[in-house]
């Protein structure tokens, strides 16, 4: 008489494969990413393009002040932040809901017990996707920017005060927003609330919020946009009652990246799908 033997558990490299498989298995993916690439790069050189083309009428003072600060606004402006936060919002709300609608995770779930193992996995690969597509549409949209400004027009080189600050602080918002999105799918469930929910959280919120009070200002100070202008600034600060710090904007990120991932990892688990 023989017995059954059960085969060696899933590895985590396996179940990295296999949320690899599921997000790019549909179809929409790539081209989603293809078109968010092309149109953040596209937004950002047409920004340097512009003033380029107004250059000449400016004055010398006018002129000064774009090759010290404005040269490098360009090279991520602040509507391709904006829309990076919420694509990328929507990468990772539709990387969990589309299982959820179509009954996928349950059937993931249950060929893997080990829930937190597999969405740790789902976690890092929406992570590492997102993270590709924040250091590629920066690095590239900074680049651009230099050759579309170089020579007399103010352009900006790498080694420019504050700018790899600020390309480092423009490919860290793509990964963030993701997972951002991801959390709200796994809390929500619900595909147009939860895109609703992100867009609030992401775009509405900070909005309205205004720092001329001290509460204000905290609020304004704790939200990914928020931190990602204060690190795209050269220079002091000035006129402004509550200005927030670079640590501050730099733990933004970190804190809001770990409150998503532990929403992830406590949500879907501790529930039935």
């Amino acid at each position: 008489m023989s017995t059954a033997t059960a085969g060696p558990g899933a590895r985590f490299t396996d179940l990295l494969a296999a949320e690899w498989i599921k997000l790019r298995s549909l179809r929409s993916i790539p081209w989603f990413l293809l078109a968010a690439t092309l149109t953040i790069v596209g937004m950002n050189a047409n920004g340097a393009r512009t003033s380029r083309a107004e250059f000449g009428s400016w004055t010398l003072q006018q002129q000064a002040y774009y090759a010290k600060f404005g040269a490098l606004h360009d090279a991520f402006t602040r509507p391709c932040a904006t829309l990076v936060l919420l694509m990328m919002g929507a990468l990772g709300a539709i990387a969990i809901l589309s299982e959820q609608t179509t009954g996928l995770l349950r059937t993931s779930l249950a060929a893997v017990p080990a829930r937190r193992e597999l969405l740790a996995a789902k976690v890092v690969v929406v992570a590492a996707v997102s993270g590709g597509f924040g250091v590629l549409t920066a690095s590239v949209s900074f680049w651009l920017d230099e050759a579309i400004l170089a020579g007399r027009y103010g352009g900006v080189s790498i080694g420019d005060p504050g700018a790899l600050r600020l390309l480092a602080a423009s490919a860290l918002l793509a990964p963030l927003g993701a997972l951002v999105g991801l959390a709200l799918g796994a809390v929500i469930r619900h595909s147009v609330t939860a895109m609703v929910a992100m867009f609030a959280v992401l775009f509405l919120i900070p909005m309205f919020v205004h720092d001329d009070t001290h509460l204000g200002a905290v609020v304004a100070h704790t939200q990914p946009f928020e931190a990602w202008a204060r690190l795209g600034l050269v220079g002091e600060i000035t006129g402004v009652r509550f200005p927030s710090s670079l640590g501050g904007a730099w733990t933004v990120y970190p804190v809001w990246a770990a409150v998503a991932v532990l929403l992830v990892m406590t949500a879907v688990p501790n529930r039935d799908q």
